[in-house]
């Protein structure tokens, strides 16, 4: 029956067409994957400006471009689900390392968004030099300014606490819970796709369950989604979920959990009851997925190591605290505690040798990039904890470290569930330039080509029209986005040419700056962004706006 019903499918979406017909673009020959995880096709697709406008027998058919696609998969585009290019794409909007993956939209929001500022706000954002005060108004800005990719956001739910109660360690009063409410109301007006949080940071952690549902419940009117890194990805795992679908259940909305994990050894057996929690949840109607990056480390703050309480009244607070010795002492015996009010990542790694040094601001510190804490450490004499707390107060920043958490069979159990898509949880970057004076995690420029080389031809743990459908259409879903995601008529055309048998990730810890090959070619809007695997330089990249959206007047 399967069979008979996809010609029945395939002959309706093949109709006939006059060879008289001009189309700007056709691509012949191709193996069509069209998002939905059905038995690919071969077919020719026909571009018009910004839509695909036929799919079928072109054979006899001229336009102004044609490219043979010939052994080649035609795809749609994929979604980062995760994404931090929010700054990366202010310096370089090509979006080199996720677009030669086939990545045509980023979505970010985990937590923290490039809006709402506050003046206080505004001034720390960028060193003073951000151009907007809302979400809304950076996104258009950005398109404005120019990038290859599509780009969408979350509010975040750590933003909306920061403009309207700052970032001390207390509840919102009823006034302020008001006003953080409006704040999501306006940036779901303005094309959010929903609340995104981040709750073992401060100052997302500060919030109780009752301040996310109520904005939650904001953004579910408009049909926005919630997504979360939610409280704990280790010791307290289970809680950390049971608050998601508590929170999916009384905002009525769907919840997506970022960067599915069981974080720390001790730990990765809670995995299977954890899915089967979130299963059940799903069999009582609710809506949650998740959605994960395809390594065994994790990448944050070093800061990440220390209690939030410690971090009460943000960064500039830490910093003073550091130089403190008896604080200095009560954070080193915190990092080697296994907490249980807080995650933390430092004691979950289990060693120094785990927590690898990727990025730092002042010149005099990037010699220790690519060194792991127990390294420069012993360079410089001093214990792990000390060196953690030096290094930050000589860089004035949070510094980016991985931390190697979690294990393989766990990563493949997820990568196969049917309701998890993928995020690289990282920026977008060039392999040139300033991009050099740091370190990335890997997965900044492999983590989607990793699905389909690795996890899907290499080990097959699914078909390749199953990573395709996780890649696309299942997150454009998630997102409630129209005409994205698919390979279909009247759907924008952002799609994607490429070798499923050579296709390949090639970015390491040690050398993270290696584009993934075997992507051939990729249109964003109908524009070809990647051709011959080589940037043109094009950016048609556009604001995808949520479901709230609500044009002026």
């Amino acid at each position: 029956m399967k069979n008979i019903f996809l010609i029945v499918v395939i002959s309706a979406t093949i109709i006939s067409c006059n060879s008289k017909t001009k189309y700007e673009t056709i691509i012949r020959n191709g193996m069509v994957y069209d998002g939905n995880g059905g038995v690919p096709y071969k077919a020719d697709i026909a571009i018009n400006a910004d839509t695909i406008a036929f799919i079928g027998d072109l054979k006899n058919v001229t336009a102004k471009k044609i490219l043979d696609a010939t052994g080649m998969a035609v795809s749609p585009g994929f979604i980062n689900m995760l994404s931090w290019a929010n700054e990366t794409l202010i310096a370089d909007g090509r979006s080199q390392s996720d677009i030669r993956q086939g990545v045509t939209l980023e979505v970010m929001g985990e937590g923290t968004s490039m809006g709402p500022l506050n003046p206080t706000m505004k001034k720390q954002m960028l060193d003073g030099r951000a151009e907007w005060n809302t979400l809304g108004e950076y996104l258009t800005w950005l398109e404005k300014k120019g990038v290859s990719c599509n780009i969408a956001s979350f509010i975040g739910a750590a933003t909306v606490r920061t403009y309207v109660v700052g970032e001390a360690d207390r509840e919102a009063t009823p006034a302020e819970l008001d006003n953080m409410r409006l704040l999501v109301k306006q940036a779901m007006e303005e094309g959010a796709l929903g609340v995104g949080s981040s709750l073992i940071y401060p100052p997302g952690f500060f919030a109780n369950t009752n301040e996310l549902v109520v904005l939650c419940k904001e953004a579910s009117k408009y049909g926005g989604s919630y997504t979360s890194h939610i409280r704990s990805e280790g010791n307290r795992l289970y809680e950390g979920v049971e608050e998601l679908i508590t929170i999916a259940k009384e905002a009525n909305i769907h919840a997506e959990i970022y960067h599915l994990k069981a974080s720390g050894k001790a730990n990765w057996n809670k995995m299977d009851s954890v899915i089967r929690r979130i299963e059940k949840a799903r069999t009582e109607g609710l809506n949650i997925t998740a959605d994960m990056y395809t390594y065994l480390a994790g990448a944050t703050g070093l800061t990440a190591s220390f209690p939030p309480s410690l971090q009460d009244g943000g960064f500039g607070n830490l910093w003073k605290r550091l130089q403190d010795s008896a604080i200095r002492m009560q954070m080193k015996m915190a990092m080697n505690a296994n907490a249980t009010d807080w995650e933390n990542v430092y004691y979950g790694a289990g060693s120094p040798n785990k927590v690898l040094l990727l990025a730092f601001k002042q010149d005099s510190l990037k010699k220790y990039t690519g060194k792991t804490l127990a390294q420069v450490a012993a360079i410089r004499g001093t214990s792990p904890e000390e060196t953690a707390m030096d290094l930050i107060v000589q860089d004035s920043t949070r510094i980016e470290v991985a931390y190697f958490l979690m294990n393989e069979e766990n990563v493949k159990k997820q990568i196969a569930l049917p309701w998890v898509s993928f995020g690289s949880d990282e920026g977008s970057y060039a392999s040139e330039g300033f991009f050099l004076k740091s370190n990335p995690h890997p997965r900044a420029y492999g983590n989607f080509s990793r699905v389909i080389g690795k996890y899907c031809r290499d080990e097959k743990l699914f078909t390749l029209q199953e990573a395709i459908r996780k890649l696309s259409k299942l997150p454009a879903t998630n997102l409630n986005l129209s005409k994205r995601g698919e390979l279909k008529v009247g759907n924008y055309a952002d799609l994607l040419i490429f070798d499923p048998s050579k296709i390949s990730d090639h970015a390491t810890y040690d050398k993270p700056h290696q584009y993934s090959t075997a992507m051939i070619a990729v249109f964003v809007n109908g524009v070809l962004v990647l051709k011959d695997g080589e940037h043109t330089d094009a950016k048609p990249g556009r604001f995808i706006k949520g479901p709230g959206y609500k044009t002026a007047g």
